[in-house]
């Protein structure tokens, strides 16, 4: 039998490749957002069980968050009786999932978006789970919830064990039966190439994994090719694809938010590695949080700025001319280049280089980044970090824990409170017009996404910027260091916190930072 023939016997429509799925089998999704995301199969899915109630009953894993918002990615899978369990790394964009997991329809946990790619090599290879350090002191170490979300998710799957007089967190390996994956394009043998794809992700790492496990690997493509790859762009061998679906049009567009953008797969000159950004735009609390944040930018740095407020220090360093003199890498394996925003999040134009995202974790958790900057929704005396859970709301930690626990000089980013929160510069004065609603600094977070203790312990540099005020994790709590030029202390700071910080040395935020010319 020649391999075209091979092929063609692998090939079939989406609904055909999915039908193969049985009750309560495990599947395992690759994606990031939308780019990567097997939309085919998942709407596919979605039609078949929603046409023949079945399969029911699924075991769903997944890394990064692969929706929406909406109706996109997992959120297809978001039915009732069609999943009984769920393993994820990020939930924010699958709220269908996240009703389940609240009214408790469903198992669930939420473990490091690099925990969860990384444990599918472990898997693959047959061997008994993860051992890492990534989690603890979080809500994910089993000293607290061992990253349960509900009162019908009993089981545990991550411990405690001490190896060489350290503690550790292993994650324990599962069987995987099913693996969605999405490649560009497969040649006459079922190689696949992911060549105009804005991410690489897991996909290899699914399909041994799935292989190993004597399960089925469907793979998404764009188009056949008619001779075979180089052997060098080949990311998933034809061997462990068992069934090749044709993605009809619209349901291989590169991101959720873009049908193709070739800066995404394509080197470039040098004048065009620069964000876009606006001269003209008003200092609201958003670019004064980036802008202080970016002075804590180093030459050299390898960085990562987070999805929302972190966002705006790229942009701020294309301001100051600095933006060459570091590198920023995403979670979902780009390294260099411009970070792309909302529904692209995880593409990159004009990267560098593309690796997979096991490795780039690989290079995270082994202390690679030499800043971070993140988002925080909620921060404690403890030095604590919430952005995971907010009452009847799951978002999920994604590659967060990965990040914050092993960056070499950490910044959380956001304003001292939300919900309505109106503010002005006049004069290089900053003027809190009105206040935000919600508190966001608290005696306690509701879930701890990042342990301040962990990082007492480790003598971390971590920062906390804010419009008007910057904080530093001491050993015995965060320390008020910065105010804004124009704001009181005692009227505009500590009544909108839910504790007194250490209060000894404080100096103003450098000033060129409140003024317009700056």
């Amino acid at each position: 039998m020649n391999h075209q023939r091979r092929l063609t016997e692998r090939i079939c429509s989406a609904d055909d490749a999915v039908a193969l799925i049985q009750d309560e089998d495990s599947v395992v999704c690759g994606g990031f957002v939308g780019a990567a995301h097997p939309e085919a199969l998942t709407a596919a899915v979605e039609r078949r069980f929603l046409a023949e109630q079945a399969p029911r009953d699924l075991t769903l894993v997944y890394g990064a968050g692969q929706g929406d918002g909406k109706s996109r990615g997992l959120n297809h899978l978001a039915h009732e009786g069609l999943v009984a369990r769920v393993i994820g790394g990020h939930w924010n964009l699958v709220p269908g999932l996240g009703r389940l997991a609240i009214d408790n329809k469903v198992q669930a946990w939420n473990f490091p978006q690099g925990v969860i790619c990384q444990l599918l090599r472990d898997i693959a290879a047959g061997r008994p789970g993860c051992t890492t350090h990534v989690g603890l002191g979080t809500f994910i170490d089993p000293i607290n919830s061992g990253g349960k979300l509900n009162d019908v998710t009993t089981e545990d799957l991550v411990e405690r064990i001490e190896l060489n007089g350290k503690t550790w967190l292993f994650y324990r390996s599962f069987p995987v039966n099913v693996g969605l994956i999405r490649a560009t394009a497969a040649d006459p043998s079922g190689n696949l190439s992911m060549d105009e794809e804005a991410v690489i992700g897991e996909v290899l790492p699914i399909a041994q994994a799935v292989h190993n496990n004597g399960g089925t690997v469907i793979a998404q493509v764009k188009r056949l090719l008619d001779k075979p790859l180089p052997p060098q762009q080949v990311r998933v061998p034809g061997i462990l694809v068992h069934r090749v679906v044709i993605a009809n049009e619209g349901e291989h567009d590169q991101t959720f938010a873009e049908e193709l953008n070739p800066s995404y797969f394509s080197a470039a000159a040098d004048d065009e590695l620069l964000p876009t950004f606006d001269e003209t735009a008003p200092l609201g609390a958003r670019r004064l949080i980036a802008a202080r944040a970016c002075d804590e930018l180093k030459p050299g740095d390898i960085a990562n700025l987070g999805i929302g407020m972190p966002e705006g220090i790229g942009m701020e360093a294309a301001r100051r001319g600095i933006y060459r003199d570091f590198t920023l890498t995403i979670e979902s394996g780009p390294i260099g280049g411009v970070p792309a925003g909302g529904l692209s999040f995880g593409a990159s134009s004009y990267p560098n280089a593309v690796i997979d995202q096991p490795s780039l974790f690989d290079f995270y958790d082994g202390g690679g980044l030499d800043f971070a900057a993140l988002g925080a929704a909620e921060v404690d005396r403890h030095g604590n970090v919430n952005v995971s859970r907010f009452g009847q709301s799951i978002a999920g930690v994604g590659g967060f824990v990965n990040i914050s626990q092993n960056a070499g000089r950490l910044v959380f980013c956001g304003t001292m409170t939300a919900g309505g929160l109106e503010i002005s510069v006049d004069d290089g004065q900053l003027k809190i017009l009105k206040e935000g609603s919600r508190q966001k600094f608290v005696e306690d977070v509701q879930q701890i996404s990042f342990s301040g203790e962990l990082a007492r312990s480790l003598n971390r540099d971590v920062l906390f910027v804010t419009e008007r005020a910057v904080f530093r994790l001491m050993k015995d709590g965060l320390e008020l260091i910065e105010v804004a030029p124009g704001i009181d202390i005692d009227n505009q700071i500590l009544p909108v916190m839910g504790f007194r910080p250490i209060i000894s040395d404080v100096h103003t935020i450098r000033s060129g930072i409140y003024e317009t010319d700056s």
